[in-house]
């Protein structure tokens, strides 16, 4: 559909905003490696970011709070023999990392209790590098995403160049599940639940896993265009959000039906733009915003999701592109402040940049409509529950309330969602269309 209209939604306002230079990263060594990852994660209290290192692969941790500039030497978490290309936090352990390296396997890490970015150091004030834990072996390739689970303790899924995904209890340093590929994975998403794992490959095609029968349940073409393709499931529903190219080069998200993939997308690709940089999506289960991260230019875009429809909101706009990009758990936004989401961008590979998003609000008081419980650090399952079959609705939920007001946190358990109140477009009746544009007013 072309055209303006207006639309109502307690998001239309929505704006993003940068911090000063002076809350910023600077003078980092951010990897130069041309692997299509995010570069960096976050869980809200660290920053890890692949590193431009010799000797080997490496990347490096920052405690949020150590704004600035990065000294000249700074402690490095080393152990892998080539290039770091993925990390991940653990959701139920603050200070669990993994990471998927060129060399084939997978380091845990741990970063050390009271950890100072710029006070890591040994008696002549060098800095004092970090070991692995340990290293999980088993790819034959190299491993270019890690991914921990969203509901089970000490499970992690991995993409290697050898074509398959593979499920680990990282505590016992097994891989249980293999999930094997025609080609090379460049995305995996799990469902709310932890029970499926959406996949896109380089053969173009989107799949979803039964992940322990190491079954498809869904399959079917995805986006036209050559270049990498990303996926992210849209939170406690069976949708999914894919972002792509068509053939001419035009950056495209499209809504998928998470088992009726060979019904192709929902209602026709939606068009963003002309453009060669990777869009990497980023979901916010809580108030069903869509975030796009542009990779080679500055902008980030934003729809509501609603009854299978994406509504364009707005974008930030900046003229300093990024490569990188993170998101930290909705649960460490700042509610008082009327916070939703906030995320890292690298700029030129020597700074990070964070950039928050708010309702524009009065916030004297808690805005319950906008802060729904949020998923918790605290587990629903072992990995011993989780591999031997058992299932829950989805991660433990921590009330925000309870955040607002500083309390003791109050957690309950995941329910389902209601069913969605219309039926999607037929995918037939039209091939492609245009995001809808809202005007602020």
């Amino acid at each position: 559909m072309s055209g303006k209209f207006v639309r109502a939604s307690k998001y239309r306002h929505v704006f993003g905003q940068a911090v000063k230079k002076e809350l910023q990263y600077e003078k980092l060594k951010v990897t130069n490696n041309a692997w299509d990852s995010n570069l960096l994660k976050t869980n809200g209290k660290y920053i890890a970011v692949n590193w431009n290192a010799s000797g080997g692969g490496a990347f490096a941790v920052i405690p949020i709070g150590e704004v600035g500039k990065a000294p000249d030497q700074v402690p490095l978490f080393r152990g892998h023999t080539a290039q770091v290309l993925d990390t991940d936090f653990d959701p139920f352990n603050d200070r669990r990392i993994a990471s998927g390296s060129d060399d084939s396997k997978i380091g845990i890490w741990d970063v050390p209790e009271n950890y100072k970015f710029r006070d890591h150091v040994d008696e002549n004030g060098d800095p004092i590098d970090i070991k692995p834990v340990k290293f999980l072996t088993g790819h034959a390739r190299k491993v270019g995403h890690v991914l921990y689970h969203p509901v089970a303790k000490n499970v992690l899924a991995s993409s290697s160049g050898d074509y398959t995904v593979k499920l680990w209890d990282v505590e016992a340093g097994k891989d249980l599940i293999t999930l094997k590929h025609p080609d090379m994975v460049t995305s995996m998403s799990f469902s709310y639940d932890g029970n499926h794992l959406a996949t896109v490959a380089r053969d173009k095609k989107l799949r979803v896993w039964n992940i322990r029968d190491e079954k498809i349940v869904s399959e079917g073409p995805a986006h036209t265009g050559a270049k990498n393709q990303r996926v992210v499931w849209l939170g406690n529903s069976d949708r999914l959000a894919t972002t792509g190219f068509s053939k001419l080069s035009d950056r495209q998200i499209g809504i998928w039906d998470a088992f009726n993939l060979e019904k192709g997308d929902l209602g026709g690709f939606y068009t963003v733009d002309q453009s060669s940089g990777i869009l990497m999506p980023f979901y916010d289960d809580g108030n069903k915003i869509l975030y796009l991260v542009g990779k080679g230019d500055g902008n980030i875009r934003y729809y509501e999701f609603q009854n299978d429809e994406l509504f364009e909101l707005s974008e930030f706009q900046s003229t300093e592109a990024q490569r990188g990009f993170a998101v930290v758990p909705k649960r460490m936004v700042n509610v008082k402040e009327n916070e939703i989401f906030r995320g890292f961008k690298t700029v030129v590979d020597q700074r990070i940049e964070p950039i928050s998003f708010f309702v524009p609000r009065r916030a004297e008081e808690f805005q319950e409509d906008i802060y729904p419980d949020a998923p918790s650090d605290k587990p629903a399952l072992t990995a011993d529950e989780w591999f031997s079959g058992k299932s829950v609705e989805g991660p433990i939920l921590v009330s925000m309330r309870s955040i607002y007001d500083g309390s003791v946190p109050s957690f309950h358990e995941a329910k389902k969602p209601e069913e969605a109140s219309t039926q999607a477009e037929d995918p037939k009746v039209k091939e492609a269309k245009s995001v809808k544009i809202e005007e602020s007013y």
